[in-house]
């Protein structure tokens, strides 16, 4: 079997879908599946990044306008998709997405001896309701509420399914936009690669550069430091635990890795930190981590938190799954149900109450139950989260 995926950016340092695909390449070319990349780079940034393993890609070059359009697809699609049986399309709301129905409806009208390849389209959260709803977005909202029904309704009715991260995201999906009619809906999961094991020159390292005490526990915050992600929940249930003489003892530091420190939001943290020397005192940023240092910082932690407003999937959740750490979440991220049907952390929603009784939960929860909650975290990844089982969810669901 052959697949293509059309993807409009590969750069590694942006993550999401590209770390997805590349994710699976493993089991599914132990499966006897080849699979190949369309996708709006240059050719020579490709090579740099460093692409070690066995995917072909087919780079158009920099796309032109906001709309990332590029005039290389479409002719590529309709000489070349014979070449497929699948064709998997990632993300929406740009040129690609356009640009692939396009093509897909080009071909069944012509018609052919050959085999038409089937396709299908995996959102990675890109329908989820919250986009349409918060506030800050009212001008993207209304420009997606037009672009929904001038083209991306078309995309998705005339696929041959839908490919979905979680539950979730598969629900929320079907709330969004009118007129939204799959031919077919598919929970494939999503697939993380298993994190290394932990070596002592790995938590020396991270301590050492962080000047983090080893006696000392504390809980994570792995992500992009934006509104969408909670943090000034977490600081403001910080302070309101640490003036409480029932809960000021036991609060752990919070170590804070993520990029986004010098943004406005940023800035706007630092400054209640200023404020608030006794929750500052609790509180190490250490910056975007990756690598080695990155696992050792989730290892080394008690548990991980993410008290985000909207969260299609959440890699950093589901790799500290794998590390045998509980997850303090919200229940807007979207793998949530999995998480709490197999025990492996504390949902809450994305308030300050219930960001504080979440962390409330966790502080009263004894040594033992800590650590069964811990070892159910890793069951939640090995059946939900595992590259393995999600390749064969895949293939299951494109087949």
């Amino acid at each position: 079997m052959k697949i293509l995926h059309i993807i409009s950016g590969v750069n590694p340092k942006n993550g999401g879908p590209i770390q997805g695909i590349r994710n699976y390449q493993n089991d599914l070319e132990s499966l006897g599946i080849e699979r190949h990349i369309a996708t709006f780079e240059e050719p020579k940034e490709i090579e740099l990044w460093g692409f070690h393993d066995s995917l072909q890609f087919h780079a158009f070059g920099k796309p032109k306008t906001s709309w990332q359009y590029n005039a290389s697809l479409i002719p590529f699609l309709k000489k070349e998709a014979y070449n497929f049986d699948i064709i998997i399309l990632n993300g929406l709301w740009s040129y690609h997405s356009y640009g692939a129905i396009k093509a897909f409806l080009w071909l069944k009208k012509i018609g052919s001896n050959k085999k038409i390849p089937k396709l299908f389209v995996m959102p990675h959260g890109m329908l989820d309701p919250w986009f349409q709803k918060d506030k800050s977005r009212r001008w993207k909202a209304l420009r997606n509420y037009f672009y929904w029904h001038l083209i991306e309704k078309k995309v998705i009715n005339n696929a041959d399914g839908l490919l979905f991260t979680c539950e979730e995201e598969m629900l929320l999906a079907r709330t969004t936009f009118s007129g939204y009619r799959p031919k077919k809906e598919c929970n494939i999961g999503y697939g993380i690669e298993a994190p290394p094991p932990l070596t002592e020159g790995m938590k020396i390292d991270f301590q050492n550069t962080y000047s983090l005490e080893s006696k000392q526990p504390y809980i994570l915050f792995l992500s992009r430091i934006h509104p969408k992600k909670g943090l000034d929940l977490l600081l403001n249930a910080y302070s309101e635990l640490l003036n409480n003489s029932e809960f000021a003892n036991k609060v752990p530091n919070l170590v804070i890795a993520g990029p986004g420190i010098e943004t406005g939001y940023g800035e706007k943290l630092i400054e209640y930190l200023n404020k608030n020397p006794k929750v500052k005192s609790k509180v190490f940023f250490v910056g975007h981590l990756s690598g080695d240092v990155k696992w050792s910082a989730i290892y080394g932690c008690d548990a991980f938190i993410l008290p985000s407003h909207q969260e299609n999937f959440g890699i950093a959740v589901a790799e500290a799954l794998a590390c045998y750490k509980p997850v303090l979440i919200t229940n807007k991220v979207n793998i949530y149900r999995e998480i709490e049907q197999g025990g492996g952390g504390i949902i809450s929603e994305d308030t300050l109450a219930g960001t504080v009784e979440n962390l409330k939960k966790w502080m009263d929860l004894s040594t033992n139950a800590k650590i069964k909650m811990g070892q159910d975290a890793f069951l939640v990844y090995k059946n939900h989260f595992g590259v393995k089982n999600a390749a064969i969810r895949l293939l299951e669901a494109i087949k």
